[in-house]
């Protein structure tokens, strides 16, 4: 048997060159945590007769579910619509997301849109690198980067060797400064903290723009098609990190024990 059909990793090949449908290798996780907005909730948008919008988070039909089912293993949903990095710990401590038992082996960010309309309005400032305290989070300022880096600083104290995956905003056609704004402040994270990785949606992703959203959207939000596809490319892009990185994930196994071997990398 020719063990590349297994793990191919073509020098060349890009993150969504090879689409998964059964998760890949994200099924070396036991457990993965989504942090984020509506657009990880399963949110859709409904229209009555008399005109009025709802907004609801059907979170069976996010795409975190969709990744649980296809990859056998248990996703925890720590994501509401409408919420931004500055008011996600208030938000878990009332959820018990911190609570140790809820500790995963992976965790998924994908906030910043948000955050981002609240840059624009004014009522938020961006920040940057150097309002991060690496010794206490508590310390952060509260800039959108300094409450983000917060995040992953907290889990990292609950899971020290949990693997991170930071998710760009992806790309509907039309130029935004903030958001590449965005994913340079990601890969610049993921350079500060160890066992974290960039799920570069705004580069590697389909663009999102008329035909997409007119087949993957309903109104503003994704219709359940669009958070499987979404399911699908964020297995596809792990399981590409992951055949691209073997090394890193050989002790996942052990992450949330007590156990490690000595003579590999975690």
């Amino acid at each position: 048997m020719d063990l590349t059909m297994i793990y191919s990793a073509p020098e060349n090949e890009k993150p969504l060159d090879r689409l998964v449908t059964d998760g890949g290798f994200c099924g070396i996780f036991r457990t993965i945590a989504c942090i984020g907005d509506s657009l990880s909730s399963g949110e859709f948008e409904s229209l009555n007769s008399e005109g009025k919008v709802g907004w609801h988070d059907y979170f069976d039909y996010s795409w975190g579910q969709y990744l649980a089912r296809m990859s056998g293993l248990t996703v925890y949903n720590f994501s509401r619509g409408g919420l931004a990095a500055p008011d996600y710990f208030a938000f878990a401590e009332q959820k018990g997301y911190f609570d140790a038992d809820k500790a995963a082996q992976g965790y998924i960010i994908a906030l910043g849109v948000n955050d981002l309309s609240r840059v624009g309005k004014g009522e938020l400032e961006f920040g940057d690198i150097s309002d991060i305290d690496l010794n206490d989070y508590k310390n952060n300022k509260k800039t959108f980067v300094g409450c983000y880096a917060a995040i992953i600083q907290k889990y990292k104290e609950i899971q020290p060797k949990a693997k991170f995956f930071l998710m760009t905003i992806p790309n509907n056609g039309t130029e935004n400064p903030n958001a590449e704004k965005h994913r340079d402040i990601l890969y610049k994270l993921a350079e500060m903290f160890e066992n974290t990785y960039i799920l570069d949606f705004r580069k590697y992703a389909p663009v999102y723009d008329e035909e997409f959203r007119n087949l993957f959207f309903l109104a503003g939000h994704m219709n359940a098609a669009g958070y499987l596809v979404t399911a699908q490319m964020v297995a596809s892009y792990i399981d590409y990190i992951i055949r691209h990185n073997m090394d890193d994930f050989r002790q996942i196994g052990f992450v949330g024990t007590d156990f490690h071997n000595v003579n590999y990398k975690w």
